[in-house]
C-alpha cells in the first residue's frame, strides 16, 4: 500500500515547474529534525539518552553525521525556488545545536538567522524558526506558552515571527510542535485542543487587527487536517472556496486525501506535518500569494529495503542506529509574487 502510494506522491511532484527565478516566488517550510541534540549534558533537562555515555551512544562524530543530513535536505528543499526563505523546526535541543546547523557547508550559502526560545518542555526540545538573512527580515517575535488543564504537564512554546519577505510583504509564522498522543487519544486530545486553541488565539489576534494579514500556522501538529482539533478548534477549513475573512485554509488537507504523508505510523501514512494559511495569504491581492504546498520526497530520505521500505530513513529505528535523517519528511509552500 505504501509502495501505491509514494508512486503517486512522486508523480505529483514531478509536474512542480523545474525552474522558477529567485524573486518572484517566495518557500516556506517546515521539518521535524527529530531529536536534534548535541553531546553535552544539560542538567535542567532530560537528555541523558543522547550522550556518548548514553543509550543511543550519542557521540560527536554521530551528532556531525546528524548535522550534515539535516543540512543536505534543508539545502535541497524547493531548490529550484531559491530554498525556503523561512523554515520552521522542531526537536532542536537548544540555540547551539541550531548554530551549528546554519553553520555547515551546506547552509552557509544560505546565510541563515535563527530565532529561538527556551521552552520548559521536558525532554529538552523546542521549535524555532531559520530565515534566509538576505530575504526575510525578522520585525518581532514572542513565544506564547501553552497551559493545559494539566498542571503538571509542560510543553513546547509556539512561537510568532513576524518578518518581511524580500523587503515586499510582511507574513506572520506561528511555528508549533503540539503534544503528541502519548498515552492514548482519548488522554492526549485535551493537550492538542489547548494547543489548537491558542494557535487560533494568536492567529486571530493578527487578523483581527487587519483582516488582510498574511498568516501562517505551522508545525508537527501530532493530528491529521481532518482531526477535531483543527477542524472544530483550529477552524481550518479544507476546502479554498469555503474560506472567508478572518478564517483558515489548510492546504495540506487535499494532500492527506490524495494520500499523500509526511510521516508513517504502524504502516498508516499520516500528514501531521502542515502548513496553514490564513484568507488573507490564500486570496491576496498584492505582494505574496498562497500557490501550492507540497512535500519534500526525495528518494534518499526513505528506507530502500526490509519491513521499513518506502517509509522515512531515521536516526535510529528500534533502538539501532541507522544514521538516516528524520522521521518526518518537510512539507513546504511556493507563494506567487503578484505583479
Amino acid at each position: 500500500m505504501l509502495k501505491k502510494i509514494t508512486l503517486l506522491a512522486l508523480s505529483l511532484l514531478m509536474m512542480a515547474p523545474l525552474f522558477a527565478q529567485k524573486g518572484q516566488n517566495a518557500v516556506i517550510a517546515f521539518y521535524n529534525l527529530e531529536n536534534l541534540f548535541d553531546t553535552e549534558n544539560d542538567p535542567l533537562i532530560n537528555d541523558e539518552q543522547f550522550l556518548p555515555e548514553g543509550d543511543y551512544q550519542w557521540t560527536e562524530e554521530r551528532y556531525q553525521h546528524k548535522l550534515e543530513n539535516m543540512s543536505k535536505v534543508i539545502s535541497l528543499i524547493a531548490k529550484d525556488y531559491g530554498g525556503p526563505v523561512a523554515i520552521g523546526v522542531s526537536e532542536v535541543e537548544n540555540r547551539r545545536v541550531l548554530e551549528d546547523l546554519v553553520a555547515t557547508d551546506n547552509l552557509k550559502p544560505f546565510n541563515m538567522g535563527i530565532v529561538h526560545y527556551d521552552s520548559p518542555d521536558r525532554r529538552g526540545v523546542d521549535v524555532a524558526l531559520l530565515y534566509q538573512k538576505d530575504r526575510f527580515r525578522v520585525i518581532h517575535s514572542y513565544p506564547y506558552r501553552l497551559i493545559t488543564e494539566d498542571t503538571n504537564f509542560l510543553t513546547r512554546d509556539q512561537i510568532l515571527v513576524t518578518g518581511i519577505i524580500d523587503e515586499i510583504d510582511t507574513v506572520n509564522i506561528i511555528v508549533n510542535h503540539w503534544p503528541s498522543k502519548l498515552g492514548g487519544e482519548k488522554r492526549s486530545m485535551p493537550k492538542r485542543i489547548a494547543a489548537a486553541e491558542l494557535s487560533k488565539h494568536i492567529s486571530d489576534s493578527l487578523m483581527k487587527a487587519n483582516s488582510a494579514a498574511k498568516v501562517l500556522i505551522m508545525g508537527d501538529l501530532n493530528d491529521n487536517p481532518d482531526a477535531k482539533s483543527i477542524v472544530n478548534y483550529l477552524q481550518a477549513k479544507g476546502k479554498a472556496k469555503e474560506v472567508g475573512v478572518n478564517q483558515l485554509f489548510n492546504p495540506m488537507y487535499k494532500l492527506y486525501m490524495d494520500g499523500i504523508w509526511s510521516y508513517v505510523y504502524r504502516d498508516e501514512p499520516n500528514v501531521i506535518d502542515q502548513i496553514i494559511i490564513s484568507y488573507g495569504l490564500l486570496n491576496a491581492t498584492k505582494g505574496f500569494k498562497y500557490s501550492s504546498a507540497r512535500i519534500f520526497r526525495a528518494n534518499f530520505l526513505l528506507t530502500k529495503s526490509g519491513s521499513f521500505e518506502g517509509i522515512p530513513l531515521r536516526t535510529f529505528a528500534g533502538g539501532n542506529y541507522l544514521g538516516g535523517y528524520s522521521d518526518h519528511l518537510p512539507v513546504y509552500l511556493i507563494l506567487d509574487l503578484i505583479k
